[in-house]
């Protein structure tokens, strides 16, 4: 089948997810161990978590005279402490505070605070300074400085989704999102994707990019395919989305695929309006999928080598606004939930809510040094030529 270049170059929409190795790397189609075996699954919650109410400081009166209406009471808590509390529906992720297999981090964020989404997501997602725009993200770079020379390069970092994130895009080589390995490999066999995998001669360099890229995919959709039909999950995940993604992360890290980083998202916690609902819901949602998650991998011994680690692209302010909701702040809570952690608990001190930033709390964690951390002390891997910065790393891992 001789295939049309022109009529190849419209339709690769598929080629723009994933950069992956050449065909002839097949024959590691087989399970492949990275340099530590440790994996890292990073779950965004999308539109600003409200922190205070996640983690509430519920003896403290400046939060009750912020928030009349939308400070927790006594019933509405899981009791930490003397002082601080998780919101009730936080009883999943609770238990595993209790068994020590969690670090909440207070108060971080950035200098010079963007509060809008999109902005402060690129910056969370790209690692950059306020002030710079970058086309990159820091798993993408991750991949690119450390992963080329791997069998499936690509296939280090996996998104749960139909469309790639930011923090997910490398110069060189890109993550894959899908959303089931079933699905990607039965997309990649039709014919006509298997005839343009085939093609040899291009004389283009976007169309050789083109061409290496969809041929790269279907090597390595087999190869993601082949390797999850090794593990399926027995623990009862909730039947909504977010539940469903981690399931798929449980089932490929159990299985035995060389990925290194999952991306997971929930999303709907913008709330200007209606808050207490939405976000009761939402963290419920979060709460229970990731006590099944952590289940599931402690019953094919994987919780061990396993980080989590959940953030939002910034907390909300901290007086309640005349909708019964909060808008767009700054710092906020970032949770670290593994077996290996070096001080589980709270981390560091709660924000103090008599010394704001313009209504806003001040960061006292920059994001970067989570990232410092976890690439250098989980991961192993320098950090600098990634972050392009030193960043001082936490012992909380």
């Amino acid at each position: 089948m001789k295939v049309n270049r022109r009529e190849f170059l419209k339709s690769s929409s598929l080629a723009s997810t994933a950069l992956l190795v050449p065909k002839f790397l097949q024959a590691f189609h087989s399970r492949i161990s990275h340099e530590n075996g440790k994996v890292l699954v990073v779950i965004q919650l999308s539109g600003g978590n409200d922190g205070l109410n996640t983690i509430v400081p519920y003896q403290d009166d400046l939060y009750y005279q912020s928030r009349p209406g939308l400070g927790l009471k006594e019933n509405d808590l899981l009791k930490m402490t003397d002082t601080v509390a998780f919101h009730k529906n936080l009883y999943g992720f609770a238990s595993l505070f209790d068994e020590g297999e969690v670090s909440i981090l207070n108060s971080v964020g950035y200098p010079n605070p963007n509060r809008s989404h999109f902005r402060s997501m690129d910056i969370w997602q790209s690692a950059s300074d306020p002030s710079e725009h970058l086309p990159t993200g820091w798993i993408g770079r991750f991949l690119d400085h450390h992963c080329q020379d791997l069998p499936y390069p690509p296939a280090q970092a996996l998104e749960i989704s139909d469309a790639l994130s930011l923090a997910m895009k490398g110069a060189q080589v890109k993550g894959l999102a899908l959303k089931d390995p079933r699905m990607l490999y039965r997309t990649t066999q039709h014919p006509y994707f298997q005839a343009l995998s085939h093609e040899q001669e291009h004389h283009h360099a976007t169309a050789g990019y083109l061409y290496k890229t969809l041929a790269e995919t279907t090597s390595s959709a087999e190869y993601l395919f082949e390797t999850s039909k090794t593990y399926r999950s027995s623990v009862d995940y909730p039947s909504h989305s977010f539940g469903k993604q981690l399931k798929q992360v449980a089932q490929l890290i159990n299985a035995g695929v060389s990925t290194q980083v999952y991306y997971v998202s929930l999303a709907g916690f913008d709330t200007h309006a209606g808050q207490k609902w939405q976000q009761a819901r939402l963290l419920k949602q979060y709460s229970e999928a990731l006590k099944a998650f952590t289940d599931d991998l402690k019953t094919a011994d994987r919780f061990k080598d396993t980080l989590i680690m959940t953030f939002s692209e910034f907390g909300r302010r901290v007086k309640q606004n005349a909708s019964n909701g909060t808008d767009h702040g700054a710092a906020n809570t970032l949770f670290l939930v593994g077996g290996r952690l070096k001080q589980p608990g709270i981390y560091n001190a709660l924000p103090d809510l008599s010394d704001l930033d313009n209504g806003d709390l001040k960061y006292a964690i920059d994001f970067r040094q989570v990232y410092t951390t976890i690439i250098e002390k989980w991961l192993g891997y320098k950090a600098q030529s990634i972050l392009g910065g030193n960043f001082t790393p936490l012992n909380v891992v």
